[in-house]
């Protein structure tokens, strides 16, 4: 993983761009990890590649080898199970996680319906990547304030245009 810059974020941003990474380089058979807001937009990324450059020159292995893939299938898994406990009167959805032969996905709340998305390979230990989401849910949750929000989404435009902050 290639760190993103952050050159000019405010130190909340830089500290959960810090948690996202540690979150990576600790934790064995995660390959992406994206930061969702509760409108689908993606707000941070462990994958540099989220401009259309890069999703081409990746290879096919996982969401099409990009985080905004990635957002996408996180929000919609997200807006699916908050549907479903509606539905059903089961109170809120706190973490989803879908496994198949090659992989698994996991989903977790954050807060005021942001959302944690990890790619993991099959051989990663679910309950290990389970555990280190919910240590960041915890750390992260309460800074993710809709000022920071805004100042994230913002960096990520300004990353995928190429342009200075």
């Amino acid at each position: 993983m290639t760190a993103p810059t952050t050159y000019g974020l405010s130190s909340e941003a830089r500290n959960l761009h810090w948690l996202l990474t540690n979150l990576v380089e600790e934790v064995p058979g995660i390959q992406s990890v994206a930061v969702v807001s509760s409108d689908g937009l993606l707000l941070l990324s462990s994958d540099p590649g989220h401009t259309e450059q890069s999703r081409q020159a990746r290879p096919a292995k996982g969401p099409r080898g990009s985080s905004a893939d990635l957002a996408t299938i996180v929000s919609g898994i997200g807006s699916l199970t908050v549907g479903a406990a509606k539905l059903l009167e089961f109170g809120g959805v706190k973490h989803t996680m879908v496994a198949m032969e090659e992989g698994s996905l996991f989903v977790m709340s954050i807060s005021d319906g942001s959302l944690l998305g990890v790619h993991g390979s099959a051989e990663c230990d679910m309950s290990v990547v389970a555990y280190h989401m919910a240590l960041f849910v915890g750390r992260a949750g309460h800074v993710l304030t809709p000022e920071l929000r805004s100042e994230l989404r913002k960096n990520l435009e300004a990353e995928s245009t190429g342009s200075d902050r």
